[in-house]
């Protein structure tokens, strides 16, 4: 065994302390770009578990992977509105659903030009912006203010050969919708190299193909069908579909929804989605995975990943029979209102951080504000998701959230079912707009599958009233 003299080890442990202490040191105010570029992928219905990092048992999504293994992953983030239009309006403006006036699905487009978006923010302090995807504020496809590059659709769009209005210029493309969308964020990545980016996508999937009017409603929502690229068609074929214990709920102290609707029957598993519905929503997301892939491979290419905020997320999710649910998503139970939130920033996002702090859509819009270092004279009803990234856990952070929705005639199943709703750790009240008796309180710390309406028990009325108290505080 060869021996090394004693200065020649001392000498080579110092120099690995030092490497040690350099590698692992604090990330200091030095290290984090002062006007980072940005990235925000937005998926359609997405649920919060159809996704390998949040342990689906069979589904592939490597490179949405890669953002939560390099980046953080929140373990409570959750909709402010589970309804396309009024939520997209919460990520853009911070606003809470009754403050922007997206209110519903209706076509809102006159309205939905007046927001006032982040992007614009970014816009005017030097960022090059674009937006590219479905709007979906109505069946307007122009350019909203706050975009240098802009690239939608009509409506709900189709799911294949799309017709994209691009800087004023309609034009119809052959494939499927999202490797289309793909591309195209791709194009305005290599075309804007000199100066910090925004760039926001809003995928048309994992939304199924149906049929609207012109004023935006929905002519038969029973008809959805979900529709993934020609390549994926086969994808999951042999797997067997997980469900979550509720889609046994027997609906008892859910007054509101064993109503009787004329021409529907009741719900049950029986209405619940089908095992080949999820399996093509899942074939759906591959063409997302790809296109993440897609994006971080070129701007690993073009050395700016690690000076660039990566933010995944979606809008709302969506029911696989839980409670007998199936396409009328809209409703507060935890499969609706939950959603994936991961962000991969190095320079200030620990790889592998956990975060259990509520976060909720209206957090987009300061957290990129904030991450920008633009000073914003916009009013946010949310609040910078910073703190919670660089590790922190602020004593002062939300202990609750509010969840609304505003009733609409899409789905016969939900006439009059608009409520307001309020999430803390430990209980959820959905107290509803216009059903009289019909409210509910659940004890989602103990009964995460929401069975039990514990509304009418006596020893719950304290519970109730100081949740009714914090809905007030809420929407004020």
């Amino acid at each position: 065994m060869r021996c090394f003299p004693r200065s020649v080890v001392l000498q080579t442990l110092v120099c690995l302390c030092l490497f040690l202490s350099v590698s692992h040191r604090p990330l200091c105010a030095a290290d984090v770009p002062q006007h980072p570029n940005i990235i925000v992928v937005l998926v359609d219905d997405l649920r919060w578990d159809e996704l390998g990092c949040m342990g689906h048992p069979f589904v592939r999504t490597p490179h949405i992977d890669r953002i939560a293994r390099e980046g953080a992953r929140f373990r409570n983030a959750f909709c402010s509105t589970p309804l396309c239009s009024p939520v997209r309006a919460c990520l853009l403006t911070g606003r809470y659903t009754h403050n922007h006036g997206i209110l519903d699905n209706i076509n809102r487009s006159e309205h939905s030009h007046t927001l006032k978006t982040f992007p614009q923010t970014l816009q005017k302090a030097g960022y090059q912006t674009a937006y590219v995807g479905k709007w979906h504020m109505g069946n307007d496809d122009t350019a909203r203010p706050g975009f240098d590059y802009w690239v939608s659709m009509k409506g709900q769009g189709t799911s294949f050969d799309p017709v994209l209005n691009i800087n004023g210029e309609r034009k119809q493309f052959e494939g499927h919708t999202t490797d289309v969308l793909n591309q195209k964020a791709n194009e305005f990545l290599e075309q804007n190299q000199d100066k910090p980016f925004c760039l926001y996508i809003a995928q048309k999937a994992l939304h199924p193909e149906l049929t609207q009017r012109d004023d935006g409603s929905i002519t038969d929502p029973s008809a959805a069908k979900f529709m993934p690229a020609k390549r994926h068609e086969n994808l999951y074929s042999d797997a067997a579909i997980p469900r979550r214990l509720n889609v046994l709920d027997d609906l008892e102290g859910k007054t509101a929804l064993q109503r009787k609707i004329s021409g529907l029957p009741p719900l049950s598993q029986k209405t619940g989605t089908s095992d080949d519905v999820i399996r093509d929503r899942l074939r759906m997301l591959a063409g997302i995975d790809e296109g993440v892939g897609m994006l971080l491979n070129l701007l690993e290419k073009q050395e700016r990943l690690d000076q660039t905020v990566f933010v995944f997320t979606s809008d709302h999710g969506y029911w696989y029979g839980e409670h007998g649910l199936s396409v009328e998503r809209r409703l507060p139970y935890e499969e609706g209102i939950r959603v994936p939130l991961l962000v991969r920033f190095p320079p200030l996002v620990k790889a592998g951080t956990l975060v259990d702090e509520f976060a909720v859509s209206v957090d987009l819009a300061p957290t990129m504000v904030d991450l920008a270092h633009v000073k914003s004279d916009q009013k946010y009803d949310g609040r910078s998701l910073v703190p919670l990234l660089k590790g922190e856990h602020p004593t002062d952070w939300r202990k609750s959230i509010l969840i609304e929705y505003n009733s609409d005639t899409v789905f016969p199943r939900l006439d009059r079912m608009g409520y307001k709703a309020v999430r803390t750790p430990h209980w959820k009240l959905i107290q509803f707009n216009e059903l009289e008796g019909m409210d509910e309180l659940y004890d989602v710390q103990n009964d995460p599958y929401e069975f039990k309406n514990v509304i009418d028990q006596p020893e719950n009325e304290k519970v109730v009233k100081q949740l009714q108290a914090e809905l007030k505080r809420l929407m004020q």
